[in-house]
């Protein structure tokens, strides 16, 4: 593949690099852990793009021992002549010149996964230092920086025969809360890009002491691997996925899907490898024409009634898609900049999904039939959950003026301050009612095991007790009809005893939230208790102990000698002042907040532990048993 004149006049300017580091979070959103993680994405973004322009397809990242991280890729390295309008490297223009580099109306990208462009000038304004070093022209680079500022020209150090380039940062302790790179979090995203870009390696190691690990991602089937691999856990429909690829002069479109046996759906969607959270013009596309050309054969062919019509729910009931599309000049709105807003990608779609779903569908006929008759199926389970909410409805047990009767609710109407004890068992309930501060604390005692709703239609959903008392407790509805604003708790807390049924339980609420009120967790309002395993007394003094190893920490401090353990099997087994004072208490409780920081981890997580195939929960189990403490849903 030629060059396309790729140097250094590819490369503008737009505006210079002083506001970062005064004004962080304006640049890479946050000084968190989400922040710090941005920085590698930042520069992985770059890689990443030289991967779309065909010259890449090798990177690898390293956290390394003294906390600074490095990446490399094979690309075409960062162009290293002098800059006219700079006076300066290209690399260095690169570097400290904020909105530099080959994605503002140059030639140097034709479509960039840049989503704001920011890139290497951001990182390195907030790395106490930075080094790059690039393979061109036969040259080895190098140019060292501090905080931003260069510390010597860039120089030639050497020769070889490769390219590509080289950024080693340390990120800067005076700018963020955590220097510390979380290595899940990395996995998890670099395995969605490698799945993205089939043929492309990502791997990912850390040489951080006592945590020393290596991962590679290299997927040559590209999204037809990541819909295999998001129905693992499930039983599909048939065998081989659906996929569609379009390519055009300024846009490609890249489309698999493939039908499980679960009832709900799943549908991740990109541009340029951003995942378009908020949807955009290619769902809405991909939506439609699906919908069209499943109700056209049902109509063409006699599978449907005269004036009979499905809806898109009832025909995406148990898809696994990915929609990959890539442009060159994407438009980003919404809240979150997630949603893609150009409206010829609704037309490429579209027009996609007609040739080739549409063909496919016309040349076998009976995965055709079959698969109208299995909307035609969720089209009726559908209007049977739609009677059975009307009923309920009508019964007013949706309705938030009629609370349940269990619930014991907290007298403050300010719901921001308010939050909900989701117990397990009447006699834990009714200790937590008489410990709780019902100023702004609601307790809701919930009996035996809830229902697994990730083997139930919606009408039976509607039929189990306890999940309709939280349902109307929460007074926000559940999935299409999910509102926000009307939640009455801003913390929903599950409390459960810390056995295998508590867990089990646990994980049955979560899987509930997740399908059906995903919003609760997305937005932070889902909680852990953590109740103590062990009371330790000494005489007069009591020590709480929440886990094995502060236990014995506690016993290799102060010996075992006059010591009485109580090891706690439920929560029941504390008083009201035991609970509230060391689970309850916001003073000096513990609370796990559950977060969803990638979407497709945590469905398969939820598909695996809830489903329907034990080797695949067995295997989860073996591989994570020493991790538990570590498990975040």
């Amino acid at each position: 593949m030629e060059n396309q004149n790729y140097d250094e006049s590819a490369i503008q300017v737009l505006e210079g690099l002083e506001p970062v580091r005064k004004r962080p979070g304006m640049y890479i959103g946050s000084t968190d852990e989400r922040g710090l993680l941005h920085l590698i994405i930042e520069i992985v973004d770059n890689s990443i793009d030289e991967a779309l322009a065909g010259y890449c397809n090798v990177i690898h990242v390293t956290l390394q021992r003294d906390g600074s991280c490095k990446v490399t890729d094979n690309g075409r390295g960062i162009p290293t002549g002098m800059h006219k309008t700079e006076k300066k490297s290209a690399v260095e223009v690169v570097l400290t010149k904020l909105h530099a580099g080959g994605k503002f109306g140059g030639s140097g990208y034709k479509i960039s996964g840049g989503l704001h462009g920011v890139g290497l000038s951001c990182v390195n304004a907030l790395s106490e230092w930075l080094e790059v070093e690039v393979k061109q022209n036969g040259k080895i680079y190098h140019q060292d920086y501090k905080r931003g500022i260069p510390q010597n020209e860039l120089t030639v150090v050497g020769s070889t025969n490769e390219t590509g380039t080289t950024v080693t940062f340390l990120p800067d302790k005076e700018i963020f809360e955590t220097t510390d790179f979380n290595y899940e979090t990395l996995k998890t995203r670099f395995k969605e890009i490698a799945f993205l870009n089939k043929g492309l390696t990502l791997s990912l190691a850390d040489e951080r002491e006592g945590r020393e690990r290596k991962d590679s991602f290299h997927f040559e089937g590209g999204i037809v691997e990541f819909v295999e691999f998001l129905n693992r856990g499930r039983e599909v429909l048939f065998e081989k996925p659906i996929y569609i690829n379009r390519v055009a002069e300024n846009y490609q479109v890249e489309i698999c899907f493939q039908y499980n046996d679960s009832y709900s759906e799943i549908i991740h969607a990109y541009a340029n490898n951003i995942n378009t959270e908020e949807g955009g013009t290619h769902l809405v596309g991909f939506k439609n024409a699906l919908t069209k050309i499943i109700n056209d054969y049902g109509t063409n062919n006699k599978i449907l009634k005269e004036n009979e019509k499905l809806s898109g729910d009832d025909v995406r009931e148990g898809i696994c898609a990915i929609i990959s599309v890539k442009l060159t000049e994407p438009q980003f709105e919404g809240q979150t900049k997630t949603k893609l807003g150009n409206s010829e990608m609704k037309t490429y779609v579209e027009k996609a999904m007609q040739d080739d779903f549409g063909a496919f569908m016309e040349e076998n006929p009976n995965y055709a039939k079959e698969l109208v008759l299995r909307c035609v199926t969720a089209q009726r389970a559908r209007e049977a959950a739609r009677n059975a909410r009307e009923l309920t409805r009508r019964k007013g047990v949706l309705e938030t003026t009629t609370l349940p009767g269990k619930l014991a609710d907290c007298s403050s109407k300010d719901s921001s301050q308010c939050e909900i004890y989701l117990v397990e068992g009447d006699s834990a309930g009714g200790t937590a009612k008489q410990g709780r501060d019902r100023r702004f604390q609601a307790i809701l005692p919930l009996r035996g095991k809830i229902l697994n709703v990730e083997k139930a239609r919606l009408h039976r959903i509607f039929e189990n007790a306890e999940i309709k008392a939280m349902i109307t407790a929460f007074g926000c509805g559940i999935n299409d009809e999910f509102d926000e604003s009307k939640l009455r708790y801003n913390r929903i807390i599950c409390m459960t005893d810390a056995d295998v049924d508590g867990s089990h339980i646990r994980i049955l609420m979560l899987t509930f939230f997740y399908r059906f009120m995903r919003p609760l967790i997305e937005n932070g309002h889902v909680y852990i208790a953590q109740p103590p395993l062990y009371k330790v007394q000494r005489g007069q003094s009591v020590k709480y102990c929440y886990s094995d190893e502060e236990l014995e920490n506690y016993l290799e401090e102060f010996g075992r000698k006059g010591c009485e353990i109580q090891r706690y099997k439920g929560l029941g087994e504390m008083n009201a002042e035991q609970l509230w004072s060391t689970t309850m208490d916001p003073a000096s409780r513990t609370l796990l907040q559950v977060t969803m920081q990638d979407a497709f981890e945590a469905d398969e997580i939820f598909t695996i532990l809830m489903g329907e195939r034990p080797e695949l929960r067995r295997e989860f189990i073996e591989q994570n048993a020493t991790l538990v403490k570590e498990l975040d849903i």
